[in-house]
């Protein structure tokens, strides 16, 4: 049941987390992420450092205004359906 998958994830999100600190995950995720922006906007490595970083903050803003309208919308979706 979809229901006991997730209580099973969080079960084990919980467990990993009481035995090691999640601060360094998180900042991998982080640089991660910051990667991936960077590849998308220069994948030839062809721009200035400057020039990659400012597009780059540009794709991570459209990216972030992106997931803050479909949550937008869910949460429209939900109302209404209520």
């Amino acid at each position: 049941m979809p229901g006991d998958r997730s209580a099973a994830g969080k079960i084990g999100a919980y467990t990993r987390w009481s035995r090691e600190d999640p601060t360094e995950n998180a900042a991998r995720a982080r640089r991660g992420l910051e990667q991936k922006f960077r590849r998308e906007v220069d994948p030839n490595n062809e721009l200035s450092e400057v020039e990659r970083e400012r597009r780059a903050s540009c794709a991570r803003h459209a990216y972030y205004q992106r997931l803050a309208l479909a949550s937008a919308k869910a949460r429209r979706s939900r109302r209404g359906a209520a």
